[in-house]
């Protein structure tokens, strides 16, 4: 049986506008909506998901559109940035010069731990990196989007390193180390690199340590939860026992029908999740047709009617117009 975790399966953050986030993230970003749903645990709020082509694992950014939620704070003990892997360092110099043309606020080239990167925020303030993957030979990528705008050779193809910033780093490291099997391969300043897998941009999380800064705050423009892949139901239940022999606060089995999964609370307000790499996003719908309406799990679709007069209209049915 395979149990090695495999890398980043997904970001979940929280915005103050699912129309706007849709906009920005397929007008501008070039990626997918292969989902548009609700929070399984708050029919009120809508859980978009932004992926690749194919909806592949390791690619999918997602959102969630609490009502009422207040703006969230930065600071410490709290997973404080989402990286965006492009093919080469010149897919960074193409995007810096789109940012600009869409008035988004960002960076210039930068470099840390041998790979350049470019920084930039959205409308929330939710804080992402561009990162190269020139000298990347770790996770493979994904297959980019064939309806954007964006030429396949710059296009965004998944997930690179998430960053967790936190106070108490030694126990940081203790997780990901002890635990989850990650291995700690480099150091810049207050940056660590962990990577797990394959390794790569698309199995790093690099750990930022912070003593002189407050503590985050939970709102939109700051990120939910970190998910990181294992292959099936059977892995998932090898580190559910695991996390259980460790007493770490955590939810059980939770069926998603998209894929299973756990969660836990690796820190203090870091709150990781385990997710299978399928079944997938195209378990019911078509890939010609995927986000345009509300979908829902099989176990929320008598409710249908109900969840329809909870959420308010959005319309996505230009998802797979070409942009």
């Amino acid at each position: 049986m395979d149990t090695k975790i495999r890398g980043l399966h997904h970001v979940t953050a929280m915005t103050s506008s699912a129309e706007k986030i849709y906009r920005f993230f397929t007008d501008i970003l070039g990626l997918r909506l292969i989902k548009k749903t609700i929070n399984q645990d708050d029919i009120e709020t809508y859980h978009l998901y932004f992926t690749d082509d194919l909806g592949s694992a390791g690619t999918d950014m997602t959102f969630f559109d609490f009502p009422g939620i207040v703006k969230g704070t930065k600071g410490t003990d709290s997973i404080s940035k989402t990286s965006f892997r492009v093919k080469n360092d010149e897919a960074l110099s193409y995007w810096i010069d789109r940012f600009n043309k869409h008035k988004v606020e960002h960076g210039e080239l930068q470099e840390r731990f041998g790979r350049k990167y470019v920084e930039f925020e959205d409308f929330d303030e939710q804080r992402y990196q561009l990162i190269s993957d020139e000298n990347d030979h770790g996770t493979a990528p994904g297959t980019p989007w064939k309806n954007t705008d964006v030429p396949v050779e710059y296009a965004i193809i998944g997930l690179g390193p998430a960053f967790v910033t936190v106070e108490n780093f030694e126990h940081m490291q203790t997780v990901l180390v002890d635990v989850l099997d990650f291995q700690l391969t480099g150091a810049e300043g207050s940056f660590h690199l962990f990577e797990v897998g394959d390794g790569g941009n698309g199995g790093s999380i690099i750990v930022e340590h912070r003593e002189d800064l407050p503590k985050a705050s939970q709102g939109f423009g700051n990120v939910h939860h970190l998910a990181l892949r294992v292959a099936d139901e059977s892995a998932l239940k090898f580190w559910i026992n695991r996390i259980n022999q460790l007493k770490f606060p955590n939810s059980g089995f939770v069926e998603r029908f998209y894929f299973q999964s756990e969660y836990f609370m690796a820190a203090p307000h870091v709150l990781f999740e385990l997710a299978t790499d399928g079944p997938g996003f195209l378990e019911d719908e078509t890939y010609e047709h995927a986000g345009e309406k509300l979908s829902l799990p099989p176990f929320l679709e008598p409710r249908r009617k109900e969840i329809e007069e909870f959420v308010r209209p959005f319309d996505t049915s230009d998802a797979n117009t070409h942009r």
